[in-house]
């Protein structure tokens, strides 16, 4: 899924962070989580995949057009700055998808009688279930 390249330029910043979870006391020790910072606007999107990737990326997007992911799933700095970019180009690659446009369809008259006559058949057999009155 990942066939698109994130161009150098767009990487405005990548900072190693410590991380939590596994390692013992290395994790303590050394900085191996990935915070990549990517400027949206320099990866050339076109309006619509921009506007997907907006709404993919939720709370993890800046007012400034600025994407921030963290990767700390690896005990290793070079295993999570390689996760944070195929993150990144697999978040991209999702933005590109278009949904299928929705085609309008109306019903014919046949299924409308059907669903008039279902209709007046059940409210027989409700009105049928009333008390009895005798007149």
């Amino acid at each position: 899924m990942t066939g698109f390249t994130i161009p150098d330029d767009a990487i405005v910043e990548e900072r190693f962070l410590a991380a939590s979870g596994p390692g013992g006391q290395n994790v303590n020790k050394v900085a191996t989580a990935v915070q990549l910072r990517v400027d949206v606007f320099r990866l050339g999107l076109p309006p619509y995949a921009y506007a997907r990737l907006k709404e993919l990326a939720g709370s993890r997007m800046t007012s400034g057009g600025e994407l921030i992911l963290t990767a700390r799933r690896f005990r290793t700095q070079e295993a999570n700055r390689s996760d944070a970019r195929e993150r990144l180009a697999d978040l991209v690659a999702k933005a590109h998808q278009r949904d299928a446009k929705r085609v309008k369809t109306r019903p014919s008259r046949a299924a409308k009688a059907r669903r008039v006559d279902a209709k007046k058949s059940r409210s027989a057999v409700k009105a049928g279930r009333g008390k009895v009155r005798l007149d």
